[in-house]
């Protein structure tokens, strides 16, 4: 999909998102991310079965009658996007690709929260830190963000997710929610590297990929190039067994990568080019519920 057309799904999901806010996505990624603690809010008069550690003893001495402290819980969030913008991430069968499942992804939680007047910011990751977007309310920012994941020509095509964790870690330094967005091809993934940023932020994982990865078409020899490496070689595709084989390691992947995010007890959803985004977005909120 070319960058006006990008552009112009956007200003859609935004509309369809400020459309469903409270009545079924916006509510749902409230109830789905909390806030950060609990803050002072007022005191009223004690009642039965209220819990005693919250009794506010000065006003009690000073009324001569108890009275307990209420809190409520600090709404404001961080939200991060942390998303691959590997050479991988640009393949497409047809006018989409997994960079603008990718696009529609971030909108979608940008919108929202923006919608709730939550901070959001983004880092672009390819074996380096492509670029770093410090988080900051509004749609005005959300639109911003979004503008740069769309007009990024990235330096680097190869693929290295631990940089881009490590530097969400470093970076801030409260609590945050990080959804992670990438095709996960990377053969073998730090899991060091994601279970302590797990343990540092509320981490969420979100696949992308497209149904043409999944087969191998009959064609004949073709030279086969990795998008990330530029390494090419020569493949028979007329030969079963090679189509086969490629099939079953790619669902191997697949697998291997759910396993990976289910043992570490990372919540993660999985998308594919030319879905919809919501019902995935709404079964994920809800099972955090």
């Amino acid at each position: 999909m070319d960058q006006d057309s990008l552009l112009k799904r956007i200003r859609t999901i935004e509309l369809q998102t400020r459309g469903m806010t409270e009545q079924v996505f916006a509510g749902q990624y409230q109830s789905a991310f909390k806030g950060r603690g609990m803050s002072f809010s007022e005191v009223r008069s004690y009642q039965v079965g209220d819990d005693v550690r919250t009794i506010d003893w000065n006003v009690t001495a000073r009324f001569r009658e108890p009275f307990v402290k209420i809190f409520e819980e600090e709404r404001e969030l961080t939200v991060l996007l942390i998303i691959d913008v590997s050479g991988s991430m640009y393949f497409g069968q047809g006018s989409d690709s997994k960079i603008s499942l990718a696009v529609e992804l971030a909108a979608t939680l940008a919108f929202s929260a923006a919608k709730k007047n939550d901070k959001i910011g983004a880092i672009f990751i390819s074996d380096e830190v492509e670029y770093y977007v410090p988080p900051k309310k509004g749609f005005g920012h959300a639109h911003f963000l979004l503008r740069k994941l769309i007009n990024l020509k990235p330096k680097s095509a190869g693929t290295n997710l631990d940089i881009g964790l490590k530097y969400a870690r470093n970076i801030f330094k409260q609590r945050s929610i990080c959804f992670v967005i990438s095709d996960f091809s990377q053969l073998e993934m730090n899991k060091e590297g994601f279970a302590n940023t797990a343990r540092k932020h509320d981490l969420v994982v979100l696949g992308v990929s497209d149904p043409g990865e999944a087969k191998l078409p009959d064609v004949g020899f073709v030279r086969w190039m990795n998008a990330e490496t530029n390494m090419t070689n020569w493949i028979d595709s007329s030969s079963a067994v090679v189509r086969r084989d490629y099939e079953k390691k790619y669902h191997q992947q697949r697998e291997k990568n759910e396993t990976f995010f289910q043992q570490l007890g990372i919540d993660a959803a999985f998308f594919e080019v030319g879905d919809h985004v919501y019902l995935p977005l709404l079964q994920l909120f809800n099972r955090r519920k």
